[in-house]
């Protein structure tokens, strides 16, 4: 296959998006919250773990702590025994605990808005920054997670694995306010369609634009 140009990769990521956006109209963030600071605490969570169970998870704890001043109220070892289900429950109550009390040091119980300040909290790296910059505070942040490494090195729109030169790559190609939006979409289509391992790619709306396609 000829390496593809820039502006061709820009054509073709639009055809994608518009397929993606009229398959899947309602999608979004997953992730149950009513806070940047829950937002944040669920999206430590969700490491290594299924969206489903950190919001059965979170159901419970955010009604009986639902601000940063509430959680810090517990310790680190209370604390993992409410996140206990969601797995590596010792070292993500150790950055939450220690989350909780940054924020009230150094924020005054508020969360940050940029890129910089957000990766510098315990537990917090570019991707879970951008959920929460994108979804808290709809300031456009371009997420990696496995269903968009793995879609877009199918769709041949990057090669590589990794996430901060994906997230590169993408925010060449993918318009600026599609950004966030843009892995809700293919976290969706990876879970109705393009499955890990076993895609439909008889069924597949993208198959067209799809260099993959079987």
């Amino acid at each position: 296959m000829p390496l593809e140009s820039l502006n061709n990769k820009k054509i073709r990521m639009r055809y994608v998006l518009d397929k993606l956006k009229n398959e899947y109209p309602n999608s979004k963030c997953s992730l149950n919250y009513n806070s940047p600071f829950q937002l944040l605490v669920a999206t430590i969570l969700s490491a290594q773990c299924t969206d489903e169970r950190v919001n059965k998870v979170t159901f419970n704890m955010f009604k009986n702590y639902p601000t940063v001043f509430k959680l810090n109220e517990l310790s680190q070892k209370e604390i993992g025994k409410l996140i206990y289900s969601t797995g590596f429950y010792n070292n993500k109550s150790k950055s939450i605990k220690k989350l909780c009390e940054i924020l009230i040091s150094k924020y005054n119980g508020e969360i940050p808005k940029t890129m910089d300040e957000l990766h510098e909290l315990p537990g917090t790296g570019r991707k879970t920054a951008n959920v929460v910059l994108g979804n808290a505070f709809n300031i456009p942040g371009m997420v990696v997670d496995t269903h968009v490494t793995r879609i877009t090195n199918l769709l041949k729109f990057v090669k590589t694995i990794n996430a901060v030169k994906i997230e590169r790559e993408l925010e060449k190609i993918v318009p600026h306010e599609d950004w966030t939006l843009f892995s809700h979409l293919l976290i969706d289509h990876g879970r109705a369609t393009c499955i890990a391992n076993r895609p439909k790619c008889q069924d597949c709306i993208l198959a067209e634009y799809c260099p993959s396609k079987k």
